[in-house]
């Protein structure tokens, strides 16, 4: 089975190394075309093995859904462990495959028109199938050691695409920063990978052993059950706890999160791809793959993840509406969101009869909902905020306003992708969202409480985004050296397609919620594979609803109009709490300050000396102790044979004494 899923790594591979080899000597077209082509082909495959393994064969004959490992081979082999490589399909797997090559393929599409006349056309879609292929590596993993491999190669590709701009000093500064802001993290997930090696002595994401190993395939070195138990006290807890650090940081997770705003340097289509809808939810799913080990061995370590999780929502909801570029309020809006699922993962600790009972699944059931509906309304809001930034030349809202009688298509989808995120009925984030903030509730009322009022003012910012840029006063000044326009259909049809997919699945997923109807999410994705049919919590889905109307509305009053009288009272009233949200609290300055005041002063330059003068000085008065010693004997070998004898015997009479005198 699944015996072409090979392809799925390979064509994007392929891709890559025929357009970073050759690309420069083709056309413009041809580069795209071959990279878009390509990735159409793994498009293809990844719906075709969604569809064999949700409705043919995934399921076993209990009615659960199987971990598959068509291909897996050892690497190399390290004593009683040894490294594997291959293909794992799961529920997680299969829909990551999805959401990855659906996103890709509209980014391909869209670059062709937002593209079009750059230097470096050719080198730019070499790299998204650099990444493109190391994303989908990383969720295919069979092991963790694997998917560390791939995730360094994530790594690897988003510092190249974020830098894609290398003539523009922001733009190198803001690829340094965010491969050393996820270095500095995935030193951490490196640590917990060994740790947890060195005490189970394996690399599996389960010690479950339930995998269907395909014919030919190494099979896994399951971790001694004994050794296991014995960890989980306190090793793995912490191997986890440290891994989760890791995925923190590719995550944006505060107060690794400072990377994210700086990306938006990269082209748009690239905070698209990587920055909303797939490199952001590696974290998530590093903490989904290996959810078995942290409900197991350490559930109540969980609350570290819920806690990081509502802090991060908070903060990136709050700094979000006061930022005036419409890329960062995306940046920090997919901060805050990326956070919900997190919770939503984090809030599932074990029930009260069974490690996973309601309680436990609808969390991960609702954190994965949220990946999915997000990716896709998240990557929608970032094109569309590409046609407006192709259309006026600017980032900043203060040269937008009235755009939507020039662009009724980005306006129309723009619209849909804010009404997804901001929960309201029949679009895609209403289901997710209001799921997390159930499972929030049976956690906490407090953490249920919180989150809604993060959801609250979602819905908020993000109609403040959308009124600055289509409503508001026009910046004719502006728009007079450039009429605003629609965007070519390469980069409309994305737009549509993905604003489809948010109101198909939202109206879908809406009623099932309500009238109890199965085929939802919960019934491909669950934590204990079988069937989860998703059912409204009614009080918490009209309060949340409510709320969402209610914070759409204010912002509605405050921004709509072409005068903002409120705005500008709520400025002069606040202005240092404004300043503060708009400086990002002072994130940039207080990294700054720590690294180069605290780590560099006290820590590194102490080190520095130690290792010049203590480290290098020992070995340097070695050198010199054998020099000088040289020197002083070199006139021991002058060549002179009656010296020679002089000095034999000088020693004969001295030895002979010596004996005499014992």
């Amino acid at each position: 089975m699944y015996e072409y899923s090979f392809l799925i790594l390979l064509l994007p591979l392929l891709s890559f190394v025929l357009l970073g080899l050759a690309g420069m000597k083709m056309s413009h077209k041809t580069a795209g075309l071959i990279g878009t082509c390509s990735l159409g082909v793994v498009t293809i495959l990844s719906y075709l093995t969604a569809f064999q393994y949700f409705f043919t064969d995934g399921r076993n004959a209990e009615g659960i859904y199987q971990t598959i490992v068509p291909y897996n081979f050892t690497w190399l082999p390290l004593g009683t462990l040894h490294f594997d490589m291959g293909i794992l399909l799961d529920p997680i797997s299969v829909m990551m495959l999805i959401v990855i090559t659906t996103v890709s393929l509209m980014v391909h599409i869209y670059s062709f028109g937002y593209m079009h006349g750059e230097k470096g056309f050719q080198r730019y879609y070499a790299f998204l199938s650099l990444f493109t292929m190391s994303m989908l590596g990383l969720v295919l993993a069979t092991n963790i050691f694997q998917m560390y491999m791939f995730w360094e190669l994530v790594g690897v590709s988003s510092y190249l695409l974020i830098g894609f701009y290398y003539p523009l000093a922001a733009a190198v500064a803001a690829s340094k920063k965010a491969f050393i802001v996820t270095r500095f993290a995935d030193m951490f997930f490196l640590i917990g990978i060994l740790i947890f090696g060195y005490y189970t002595q394996s690399f599996s994401f389960s010690f479950a052993g339930d995998i269907v190993m395909g014919a030919g395939t190494t099979p896994f070195i399951q971790g001694s059950a004994a050794k296991a138990v014995a960890a989980g006290a306190f090793i793995l807890p912490t191997a986890l706890v440290l891994m989760f650090i890791g995925g923190a940081g590719k995550s944006a997770m505060f107060p690794l999160h400072i990377w994210l705003p700086d990306a938006m340097e990269g082209p748009t289509p690239v905070s698209a791809l990587i920055h909303a809808a797939t490199m952001v939810v590696a974290g998530v799913f590093q903490v989904a793959r290996m959810f078995p080990l942290w409900i197991e061995y350490a559930p109540q370590t969980m609350s570290v993840i819920v806690w990081v999780g509502v802090i991060t929502a908070f903060y990136a909801a709050a700094v979000a509406c006061a930022q005036t570029d419409i890329k960062r309020v995306l940046a920090f809006s997919t901060i805050s969101q990326i956070a919900f699922m997190m919770v939503a993962l984090g809030v599932c600790l074990p029930g009260h009869e069974a490690v996973l009972d309601n309680h436990t699944q609808l969390g991960y059931m609702a954190g994965m909902f949220h990946l999915f509906t997000h990716a896709m309304f998240k990557a929608c809001l970032f094109l569309c905020a590409g046609c407006v930034i192709h259309a006026v030349h600017s980032n900043e809202m203060a040269l937008m306003g009235g755009l939507r009688k020039y662009m009724p298509v980005t306006h129309v989808t723009f619209l849909i992708s804010c009404l997804a995120i901001a929960g309201i009925p029949f679009f895609s984030g209403f289901s997710s969202k209001d799921e997390i903030i159930t499972a929030c509730f049976q956690y906490s009322p407090v953490v249920g409480w919180i989150m809604t009022g993060i959801a609250a003012m979602t819905a908020f910012y993000m109609f403040r985004l959308y009124f600055g840029i289509f409503w508001g006063t026009e910046n004719k000044e502006a728009h007079a050296h450039h009429t605003p326009h629609e965007a070519p259909l390469t980069m409309t049809v994305p737009l549509i397609i993905l604003s489809v997919i948010t109101v198909g699945v939202g109206v879908y997923t809406t009623l099932a919620g309500f009238l109890g109807w199965g085929g939802s999410f919960g019934s491909f994705v669950s934590a204990s594979g079988q069937d989860y049919t998703i059912h409204f919590d009614h009080q918490i889905a009209a309060t949340s609803t409510i709320i969402a109307i209610l914070s759409i509305c204010l912002a509605t009053y405050i921004y709509k109009g072409e005068q903002q009288p409120i705005a500008d009272r709520l400025y002069k009233t606040f202005p240092r709490l404004w300043r503060a949200a708009y400086k990002r609290f002072y994130q940039d300055e207080i990294w700054q300050f720590v690294t180069h005041k605290v780590i560099f002063r006290c820590v590194s330059m102490p080190i520095a000396w130690f290792d010049r003068r203590v480290i290098d000085g020992t070995f340097n008065f070695m050198a010199w102790g054998a020099n000088e010693a040289g020197e002083s004997i070199r006139p021991w070998q002058s060549g002179d044979v009656r010296q020679y004898v002089v000095w034999f015997l000088t020693g004969a009479v001295a030895l002979t004494l010596i004996l005499l005198c014992v």
